[in-house]
């Protein structure tokens, strides 16, 4: 872990009313009283205005330069503030906990940091930071329809987008940015040119490789609609309903073929017979429309909001794709791990299931979470600033929406972890005095009273080290 201090200009979180992110996410990142055997609380208090909030349109209006006059916080007051952590029953006999100067990288106070814990969705960070650092910013998914064998022949080619809209595209949207009615029409348009109107239409989804599951996931959290079979192309993430947890198609692939089918019959193309999948070596010709996804930065971003598992899986595939590892869970992964390495984390010990942190077996220390935050706030590595931006804000968005809504609303952002017996946070926050300060909190044996109890001990704290102003 980068503990030396560094002299680098640093940049801080500004108040964001960021639009569309809900309680969408990790199996256990939902509102309180969800799989817990706590009393569901009163009410929330109004929902507080944020000081200074405003509407940003760029990603530079989020994070502004800090004023490196701003006093550190008094490292013996945050010790007692994280004695008082560790020892509360609600987080269970053991807690990683570890709490840094974003300025200089100075580990301020520590529990426990080096032991490995699981991280549940917390893990998203090692799939966001290799992302933007494999695919870039600007990157997009593209799917595509090519000609086939014979000229009546047409192939649908998965590119690693399973938010396709089923009609038309919506530039405003990450979910449903490309549309395959839009597919259609394209395509159409490239085959009554050739006075082509009836197709026979193949799929091929071969970028992805290995199991549409991965080994680790509990079938009851698949079949609760927290993740879906990962494919190299789907719509609206494979949901069968616009519920938040719908059930999932089994098949994504051929699921969105038979959506684009639907879109070609609206344009006059006739497809004969169902679609299937192709040999292996099949001709591919040329290219006849696509369709691109919305940006990694903002796929990102939307998979760390809603903590989406799905789509994070999609994402490390494509990381996979970039490195050259097989484009399975287990090349994923390894693929992650491998790209944060070479940025300079420490992953001694690191043990990842899948990428999600849905599956069970997957094993992160808080000082390999507090280097990947390190690196997000580093001006050396602008690319990373939209996993900072990504990330839901107290209070107000994604899936801390419900929480900090008493303190800490809009100047806390963190991405959340939890599991049954697993509560985490890993994020940063600009205290009273204008001192931007990293945390994570790790509890991975909570018991079995649920997410509530847990979830009011770490964001007390959190909110403690927002209003901390303390010097001595």
């Amino acid at each position: 872990m980068a503990r030396a201090a560094r002299t680098v200009g640093v940049t801080a979180l500004v108040l964001v009313l960021a639009g569309g992110g809900y309680l969408t996410a990790d199996a256990y990142d939902v509102a309180p009283g969800f799989l817990t055997l706590a009393p569901v609380p009163d009410p929330a208090a109004p929902f507080p205005t944020a000081p200074g909030a405003t509407e940003a349109t760029t990603e530079a209006d989020v994070l502004d330069d800090l004023d490196p006059a701003a006093p550190v916080p008094s490292a013996a007051v945050l010790a007692a503030q994280v004695a008082g952590l560790t020892t509360d029953a609600r987080l269970g006999p053991t807690v990683g906990v570890v709490v840094a100067d974003a300025l200089t990288g100075e580990v301020l106070t520590e529990n426990n940091p080096d032991q490995g814990r699981t991280p549940a969705s917390t893990q998203k960070l090692v799939t966001a930071v290799a992302a933007l650092t494999e695919l870039g910013a600007d990157t997009t998914f593209d799917t595509t329809v090519v000609q086939g064998g014979a000229a009546d022949q047409i192939v649908l080619v998965g590119g690693g987008d399973m938010m396709l809209a089923a009609g038309e595209g919506d530039p405003d949207a990450v979910n449903g940015r490309a549309g395959l009615a839009d597919l259609a029409t394209r395509t159409a348009e490239q085959l009554r040119l050739a006075g082509i109107t009836s197709v026979t239409l193949r799929v091929d989804d071969t970028l992805f490789s290995g199991s549409l599951l991965a080994p680790g996931w509990d079938p009851a959290d698949v079949a609760a609609g927290y993740a879906a079979p990962v494919a190299a192309l789907g719509v609206n993430i494979a949901k069968m309903s616009d519920e938040e947890y719908a059930q999932r198609y089994p098949d994504p692939a051929m699921n969105a073929a038979g959506v684009f089918v639907q879109r070609l019959a609206d344009q006059g193309i006739t497809v004969q017979g169902s679609p299937a999948r192709v040999q292996a070596d099949y001709t591919r010709g040329e290219t006849l429309a696509t369709v691109s996804s919305a940006p990694v930065s903002e796929v990102t971003g939307y998979f760390l909001d809603h903590s989406d598992n799905t789509i994070t899986e999609v994402v490390s595939r494509m990381v996979a794709v970039a490195q050259d590892f097989p484009a399975s869970y287990e090349g994923a992964t390894q693929a992650v791990l491998q790209s944060v390495r070479a940025l300079g984390v420490d992953i001694t010990g690191a043990t990842l299931a899948d990428a999600s942190g849905l599956a069970e077996g997957s094993s992160l220390s808080p000082a390999m979470l507090l280097s990947l935050l390190q690196l997000v706030v580093d001006p050396a590595h602008p690319e990373l600033r939209s996993v900072g931006t990504g990330m839901p804000i107290g209070g107000l968005t994604g899936t801390l929406a419900d929480r900090f809504t008493s303190g800490g609303a809009g100047v806390v952002r963190a991405k959340t972890g939890s599991l049954k017996g697993v509560t985490s946070l890993a994020g940063l926050v600009v205290d009273a005095d204008g001192r931007m300060l990293l945390y994570v909190v790790m509890a991975d044996q909570t018991g079995e009273g649920g997410q509530w109890g847990p979830r009011q001990a770490i964001d007390g704290f959190v909110t403690g080290l927002a209003g901390c102003g303390c010097q001595s």
